[in-house]
């Protein structure tokens, strides 16, 4: 067995949620707040078995999406224009698993 641990970016945490669902997927969703932007996440945790972590993870990256931000480069009152950068996207961790129990 696998946990898998998916950091999804807000935006697209219905779509992971209901194509996980769709697929037969149970995951548990915690609220989460990323350091760079502030900005809020999802957590997914899924437990599966080893032969269908693939699977979890082909999904999540088709419904996390990369799009680009304007952000203030900086908080210094002279250096207060905005600077695009990429967001959203997905960072999956697999670990392993020793013991699960759904009770």
């Amino acid at each position: 067995m696998k946990l898998i641990f998916a950091i999804v970016n807000g935006d697209d945490s219905l779509a992971v949620s209901k194509a996980l669902m769709k697929a037969g997927f149970f995951a548990t969703k915690l609220a989460s707040t990323g350091s760079f932007l502030s900005a809020g996440n999802t957590t997914f945790l899924t437990c599966v078995e080893n032969e269908r972590v693939d699977e979890v993870i082909n999904i999540i990256k088709q419904k996390s999406h990369k799009r680009k931000k304007f952000v203030p480069a900086s908080s210094s009152p002279d250096m207060n224009f905005p600077v695009e950068v990429e967001v959203g996207g997905a960072t999956v961790f697999v670990t392993d698993v020793e013991r699960f129990e759904k009770l």
